[in-house]
């Protein structure tokens, strides 16, 4: 049993994109305001979710600057109003979120997505709100330079984009990746946090900090 109290949101996760990345929607029980986290893509998909819920995204949050993850950013802004700040990743992203089309051709898609400047870049030590909850952003970067955690330290909760997978550790073979530095970050900012913290990754299950520095093997000589 975890010694987090219930957070005061929902989250629902959909993975969306042939990455099968998963986009989350955070929505404020009390007020119903929302946060959507890395809208990769499949926009429709994503609207008919904030519908369903009947959720009022105030901000887009994104975790770092791979096309997967932010590809659809800058629709779902226009669907929604216009006036929703997409706010992240690090500024050390910047020439990957404004170079989206560019990412994709490399990989032989087309129509993956479009580029975005963000509204607000995030550094280490802001703090994201969302109703009566409250998330610490740690610069994590190894994936990509940029690379930003979201971190609900009083819900025990956190999206780490990514960085950590349930048995795995981001690719560092792309353009700005670095495996020792993504091997620190997650020593220092991941496996410091309580064994029944819960992350939603990239990709893939939720698992928690405890089940990865117990079973994940690219973390057996770093735990």
């Amino acid at each position: 049993m975890s010694a987090y109290p219930a957070p005061p949101y929902e989250l629902h996760i959909l993975p969306v994109t042939g990455f099968a990345q998963n986009c989350s929607l955070l929505v404020d029980i009390d007020t119903r305001v929302a946060a959507v986290v890395d809208p990769g893509g499949d926009v429709p998909a994503i609207l008919r979710l904030i519908a369903e819920k009947r959720a009022e995204v105030r901000a887009i949050w994104l975790t770092h600057g791979h096309f997967d993850h932010v590809g659809g950013a800058a629709e779902l802004k226009e669907q929604l109003g216009g006036n929703v700040p997409v706010l992240g990743p690090h500024r050390g992203d910047a020439w990957l979120v404004e170079n989206v089309e560019e990412q994709a051709a490399f990989f032989g898609l087309a129509d993956a997505g479009r580029s975005i400047t963000p509204d607000e870049w995030l550094d280490e030590g802001d703090e994201l709100t969302l109703g009566a909850a409250a998330f610490t952003v740690r610069h994590c970067p190894g994936h990509t330079p940029g690379h930003v955690l979201f971190l609900d330290m009083g819900h025990g909760l956190g999206f780490v984009g990514d960085v950590l997978f349930a048995g795995g550790i981001g690719r560092t073979d792309f353009p700005g990746g670095d495996h020792a530095m993504l091997l620190r970050c997650i020593r220092e900012k991941l496996l410091s946090l309580s064994d029944d913290f819960r992350f939603v990754p990239g990709h893939g299950p939720m698992s928690t900090i405890g089940n990865e520095r117990r079973s994940n093997p690219f973390l057996a000589n770093i735990a």
